[in-house]
């Protein structure tokens, strides 16, 4: 408004009220407003209010008072003075309920909204109808993947593995062609389990049974069945069957089924009722009970099988278990190959060799070799990907970037260098030990120097060769020992290593004399809930003596080698801090051909 407009006391209005100095008063509840006549508007007493914002006379209202409600004396007042003449006019207006309503009611319409937003936003992920309706939260949030989608995956994208996609192309054939199955009284599995280490491909295979099957395929984690209410998840459970077998035949794909698979009654020590064994309940019904429709076959992946329920591995609701181990040589070339297709690389580029660089690698880590292989020739500016990128790539992922920049005295400088030279010395020296790749004193992540190795991929492990291989990693130690009689804090992960073999041998390989063909191993792992060792006291210091024996005579081992080639290790050591990494080549300018070297034995060369 741009009235100019004052509050005033209800004295300062009576005294202007019987002075006759008010024109009209509107009342409105407990407020009323003044309206001056224009001659008290020109009086010195009503300055402040006699014009408007724009220097205009002020229309009104002029001032403003709080009679209070019900003010019979106001009311009074006013009613003579309308008979005395002192004032033109007296109004009251009708109270308005709406600002005291909306006053009111404005808490609760804010609680409402705020109930609404948050179950919307709970029950987000809900198919069917209206995604995000709270009548939608005991939904399946399954992907449906069907001739419709565009699924690229199909089983020639799945090197390697070539067990796991026999037994799971059969599933695809029996879904396309059930009567080849059926005619001779075959039923089809109820489902089939993807068990192995990360990274191994076990998602991969599902996405190619996606795209391979022309049926409709569910897709979902198994942490999608988990939620805050109680009984959501079992009734999503209950909603993604429904709909499998509404589109029947169908597969269903539960990625890390453990979420929702673990062994009931473990480590429940609040004794109340879990939600987590209600959706396994469900899914064990739904799986094998009554009433349950042989058309959907149910798939699932996980790397902690041991940690599943039993009554969800028994036959007839996971038929089929299928291992997916990590990639031997030949399917970690396929793998190469497969990943190798986009990257522009160089004419001359051995994958057998590149697998051979690579023992123990999952699928996943063959392919981020791939990668960070093709981003090293981008940062040297190179136009393919040739040999050196991928050695360095393998490096970089298994020890970690370098650190050039890290201050690194003359002192600790040789230090590390006797030390990596012990590992390499006692290697080159012993029969089972793994060939040597090369040994550097480069540091990289939490290392400060290394010794690479090529081990041998074996299915079965003897004594001499862990003893061999326990005598090489603590050559390291013994380099120290022997050049400086002093030790340091370096050889950490040496000790943690020999540490944790030599355990395996006494405690789970049953490889102790003393102790005898006996192990502490739980391959079920429901040790882990048990708070007592399967052993006595008096069984735990044999335990932890044995252990000791082992790694104080591998280390007596590795000294005596390196004291019998004391001169050559000071050789090995003195070219390391010249050159900072060396290779096979300057071990056999030292030491002469290795003894033990296998025919079949392939290693780096300095390219």
């Amino acid at each position: 408004m741009l009235n100019r407009s004052k509050t005033i006391s209800l004295s300062k209005f009576y005294e202007y009220l019987d002075s006759g100095q008010i024109d009209k008063v509107v009342s409105n509840n407990s407020q009323v407003e003044v309206y001056l006549k224009e001659e008290a508007l020109k009086s010195k007493e009503h300055e402040g209010v006699s014009e408007n914002f724009l220097g205009e006379l002020n229309k009104g209202p002029q001032y403003s008072v709080n009679k209070g409600p019900k003010n019979e004396i106001f009311d009074q007042k006013l009613d003579e003075a309308k008979q005395a003449g002192k004032i033109n006019d007296y109004s009251v207006e009708p109270e308005s309920m709406m600002g005291d309503l909306l006053l009111t009611l404005l808490p609760i319409v804010v609680l409402i909204a705020l109930w609404v937003f948050m179950m919307r936003r709970m029950a987000g992920g809900g198919t069917g109808g209206g995604g995000g309706q709270i009548f939608n939260i005991g939904k399946s949030k399954a992907k449906l993947f069907d001739e419709k989608n565009d699924i690229k995956v199909t089983f020639k994208d799945v090197a390697g593995l070539e067990g796991a996609k026999e037994e799971i192309q059969e599933i695809v054939e029996f879904l396309k062609n059930p009567e080849k199955y059926t005619s001779i009284g075959g039923k089809i599995p109820k489902g089939a389990l993807l068990v192995g280490p990360p990274g191994t491909g076990k998602t991969l295979l599902a996405k190619a049974v996606a795209g391979e099957a022309k049926v409709p395929f569910f897709s979902l984690s198994g942490s999608d069945f988990v939620e805050m209410f109680v009984g959501v998840g079992a009734s999503r459970v209950r909603d993604l069957f429904k709909q499998a077998k509404e589109k029947s035949p169908a597969i269903i794909f539960i990625d890390e089924i453990d979420a929702v698979g673990r062994a009931r009654g473990k480590n429940n020590f609040s004794g109340s009722n879990d939600e987590r064994e209600n959706t396994l309940n469900q899914l064990l019904t739904e799986m094998d009970g009554f009433g349950t429709n042989t058309n959907v076959i149910v798939l699932a992946a996980t790397n902690r099988a041991d940690v599943l329920d039993k009554a969800l591995m028994r036959a007839g609701r996971f038929d089929r278990q299928i291992y997916v181990d990590l990639p031997d040589i030949r399917e970690r070339k396929e793998i190469f190959e497969v990943h190798l297709k986009p990257l522009k690389k160089s004419e001359n580029l051995d994958t057998e060799f590149l697998a051979k660089q690579t023992p123990g690698f999952s699928g996943a880590d063959i392919a981020n070799v791939c990668n960070e292989a093709a981003l090293i020739a981008a940062r040297k500016d190179k136009k393919s990907v040739d040999k050196q990128d991928f050695l360095d790539a393998v490096d970089r992922i298994v020890g970690g970037l370098e650190k050039k920049n890290k201050i690194i005295t003359a002192e600790e400088k040789r230090a590390i260098a006797v030390h990596e030279a012990g590992h390499a010395t006692v290697s080159w020296m012993l029969e089972h030990a793994a060939p040597l790749v090369k040994v550097t004193i480069v540091p990289r992540g939490q290392s400060l120097g290394a010794a690479w190795y090529l081990p041998e991929e074996r299915s079965i492990v003897r004594p001499d060769q862990m003893l061999d291989e326990m005598c090489a990693t603590m050559g390291g130690r013994a380099a120290e020992k022997v050049i400086f009689n002093k030790i340091s804090t370096g050889a950490l992960s040496d000790l943690e290593k020999v540490t944790k073999q030599a355990r395996a041998m006494v405690t789970i390989y049953g490889l102790n004399d003393k102790l005898g063909n006996i192990t502490y191993y739980d391959s079920s792992g429901q040790s882990e809930y048990n708070f007592s060792k399967p052993y006595s006291e008096e069984t735990a210091k044999v335990i932890d003596g044995e252990i000791s024996v082992l790694i104080e005579d591998q280390y007596k081992r590795a000294i005596n080698i390196l004291e019998e080639n004391r001169d050559k290790l000071l050789k090995l050591a003195d070219i390391l801090i010249e050159k900072e990494v060396i290779f096979k080549d300057d071990l056999e300018d030292i030491f002469g051909k290795r003894p033990y070297e296998r025919p079949d034995a392939e290693v780096v060369t300095e390219a």
